[in-house]
């Protein structure tokens, strides 16, 4: 990715995403026919904000990380909505015991507040995010602060990541890790200059409570982290890192954000690190391949995601009812040649025996277009396509053989247009011109140059994959 030492400060966990199906009091097997449904009509993310989690333990610098990348993202709006602020009010019992009461502890937020404030800043609206007060432990002896909707949300606090429902919100998660001692060391220095407390009752509160409630609730939910920062804001390298990816991800937010009909994959380092390696003109044709056909089945997997499905119930090896979906019967793949040809084989592997055409579109210059050859399936008209071609440049070729697959008496929305990058020009042409059509890409680039070419690109995609590049120059490609 970068140099060695860069990526050894950021560690990367790629969690699985599944979606289910639950019924209870089901004794009898039988399929429940539903009208057909595609798993992203009901996302309505792409008219929200950029969400960012940031969590970590008591003093490891997740306020030092959040003012960094608000800093260095200084084009953007953002706002900081910290978790701190929802702390439910003390009782007068609990005040009288106030150091026995235990503020790392789940319970201790208003979590229902928190989701509603999160779902209104989401959804366009302001709202007034408490402002608590930590010597009288009340959230109403200060004005409540307005906060206005932004382009980018970050949300900060220890236990952000614990509710799932919070977690859902979050298009980014970020965990800061720090050592314990230098937490204590921090934590030490924070609650007696700034909170008047003496350092016994510090050690006391630290032992009873904070270092419990981290090692059962905070540390935990390391795992749901996208990203993790060693040493939070003193590993600068690690946050402009982060903070690189984060507007590259804010480019393809933005534009997905335009076109309701633009799926871009959810990225993790890991899927970075596959696209570092495509993308470097000295990776070997073995790698190229090896790499790029990791990151195809993906997108090929993604694509299936948003075909048609039906509800239906079966009965698993235990007697028990499990309530599911049938994959979408008519179906079918279409390569434009010979890019497309490289995503033959991850579309074979999930589904099998499925039928794929071929459009061969040669290029006379730069803009000029001439379709030479076709062959589809003959009953294509009543089949969902999945359109396949590994770059998305111009959108010149990708509009002839959407056009082609219309006269042939596809429904436009029956097309999902898969490929492994996309230009912007390209995303504008096609949505533009093809409304209904789905795209899923997994990452949207710069844009072009003057040769109308991807950058940054991945080269000639047809030459790395097959071969056929004679000099073994893997430079910049034209886009298709």
């Amino acid at each position: 990715m970068e140099s060695p030492s860069v990526v050894d400060m950021i560690e990367a966990s790629s969690g699985a995403h599944f979606s289910g199906f639950h019924m209870d009091g089901l004794q009898t097997r039988h399929a429940v026919e539903h009208p057909s449904t595609s798993m992203a009509e009901s996302e309505d993310l792409h008219m929200q904000p950029f969400v960012i989690g940031v969590a970590g333990g008591a003093a490891s610098g997740k306020t030092t990380v959040c003012d960094m990348i608000i800093q260095q993202l200084h084009d953007q709006r953002v706002v900081l909505v910290n978790q701190d602020s929802f702390y439910h009010n003390l009782s007068e019992e609990e005040l009288t015991r106030v150091f026995e009461y235990n503020f790392d502890h789940p319970d201790a937020f208003d979590t229902e507040q928190l989701l509603s404030s999160m779902d209104k800043l989401r959804h366009g609206q302001a709202v007034d995010i408490p402002n608590y007060d930590f010597k009288s432990y009340k959230n109403n002896v200060f004005p409540a602060r307005r906060v206005n909707p932004s382009d980018v949300i970050i949300l900060e606090g220890i236990l952000v990541f614990h509710d799932p429902r919070v977690r859902e919100l979050m298009n980014m998660k970020i965990f800061v890790d720090t050592d314990a001692d230098v937490r204590l060391a921090r934590r030490i220095r924070r609650d007696t200059v700034e909170k008047g407390r003496d350092i016994g009752t510090v050690l006391d509160q630290y032992s009873k409570f904070v270092k419990p409630a981290f090692d059962d609730f905070i540390l935990p939910t390391k795992k749901y982290a996208d990203i993790i920062i060693p040493r939070g804001g003193d590993n600068h390298v690690a946050i402009d890192l982060i903070v690189q990816h984060i507007r590259t991800k804010l480019g393809q937010h933005d534009l997905c954000k335009i076109y309701p009909n633009l799926y871009v994959i959810q990225t993790t380092f890991q899927i970075r690190g596959m696209h570092t390696l495509i993308r470097d003109s000295l990776t070997t044709k073995h790698d190229f391949v090896f790499y790029a056909d990791r990151l195809i089945r993906l997108v090929v997997e993604h694509g299936l995601g948003h075909l048609p499905f039906t509800e239906k119930q079966i009965i698993t090896p235990t007697g028990s009812v499990y309530t599911g979906v049938d994959f979408c019967k008519r179906l079918c793949g279409v390569s434009v040649i010979r890019s497309g040809e490289s995503m033959e084989n991850a579309l074979r592997a999930c589904c099998k025996g499925i039928k794929i055409g071929k459009i061969l579109i040669h290029r006379e210059g730069d803009n000029g277009q001439q379709l030479i050859y076709e062959k589809l399936p003959k009953d294509i008209a009543e089949r969902h396509v999945l359109l396949l071609d590994p770059i998305l440049g111009t959108g010149n070729s990708a509009v002839q053989a959407i056009s082609l697959l219309i006269r042939k008496g596809v429904p436009e929305s029956n097309i999902i247009f898969l490929n492994l990058i996309s230009a912007p020009q390209g995303v504008h042409m096609v949505c533009k011109t093809f409304p209904r059509i789905k795209i899923v890409t997994s990452e949207i680039d710069i844009g072009l140059n003057e040769d109308f070419r991807v950058i940054p690109g991945m080269g000639e995609f047809g030459d790395r994959y097959f071969g056929t590049d004679e000099d073994d120059q893997q430079g910049v490609g034209p886009a298709l």
